[in-house]
């Protein structure tokens, strides 16, 4: 097995091009660093560099051997740096909507991992639906997902008003059938609850337009597209809430919460405290 200090020591001296620099750069005197890399040629059993007085350059095999040299020392580093984090605070396995606040709360997640060198944040943006599965089967370690209003459990929770919504200027005929649907991908809260309001009513309906992106949602219903069911923090000015009169029901509320897996790390309960005083100062529109 290559020793480590070994390996070091010789890529020094040929990044030096000598002796007597590459100590300076490894802290060793000179006839320190040239028994290391006679320890290195013996064990090898090749000459790996051409010594002409104070220069020094890398034989053949010591070319071929540079290169894995730096790639061990490289990944070493790598092992290192990730064990000592790990002893530290670890890894926060975040999973959020889509949308949720992107700016704001991008911002907040910045100033802790700041705040928090020990902790590497993992953040992961789904549907609610996958979101939950993950952190079942313990692939995330903290999530803000969406769910029926009234659900148990969780370390808090924030009510969400839903409504339909179409376009303010190019409103689609919203008295015929099938209804259009500007929706988001199968296992949304949203979807379902749009689909099965207008099946309740005995309406029939079909997809115009499906989009994993929340803005995309926004704007193919501002464009006229269909209809849609959203919160209300995310309807814009284009948008026009529908009711009865229109012939769209009030559909039930959602709610935010927020879950942290059962051996949640101190990190990741710290995360949670600071996502809940976000979301109770003021929670925007996720799905």
């Amino acid at each position: 097995m290559l020793d480590l200090d070994l390996l070091r020591s010789f890529v020094s001296v040929v990044d030096a091009g000598g002796f007597t620099r590459a100590g300076e750069r490894v802290h060793r005197t000179q006839s320190t660093v040239s028994q290391q890399i006679k320890r290195l040629e013996d064990a090898l059993g090749r000459p790996l560099l051409h010594r002409n007085g104070k220069r020094v350059a890398p034989t053949e095999e010591g070319e071929r051997l540079l290169s894995y040299a730096r790639r061990i020392l490289a990944l070493a580093e790598e092992a290192h740096q990730v064990v000592a984090q790990s002893a530290g605070e670890g890894v926060v396995r975040l999973g959020l909507p889509e949308d949720f606040a992107a700016s704001r709360l991008a911002q907040v997640l910045a100033r802790f991992a700041r705040s928090h060198q020990g902790a590497r944040l993992d953040v992961r943006c789904d549907l609610s639906v996958r979101l939950r599965d993950d952190l079942d089967r313990g692939e995330l370690d903290l999530i803000l997902f969406k769910r029926d209003a009234g659900e148990r459990g969780g370390i808090a929770c924030w009510p969400e008003r839903l409504s339909w919504i179409a376009s303010r200027r190019s409103e689609p005929d919203l008295r015929r059938d099938p209804v259009p649907l500007v929706v988001f991908p199968q296992g949304c809260l949203y979807r379902n609850r749009a689909v099965h309001a207008l099946e309740a009513a005995g309406r029939a309906w079909y997809i115009a337009y499906s989009s994993p992106n929340f803005h995309g949602i926004q704007a193919a219903v501002s464009a006229g597209l269909g209809v849609s069911i959203l919160p209300q923090g995310s309807i814009l000015p284009e948008h026009r809430v529908l009711g009865a009169k229109d012939g769209f029901a009030k559909v039930p509320n959602t709610e935010l919460a927020l879950l942290a897996a059962p051996d949640a790390s101190p990190a990741t309960r710290r995360l949670a405290d600071v996502l809940a005083h976000f979301c109770t100062a003021g929670p925007q529109a996720g799905r």
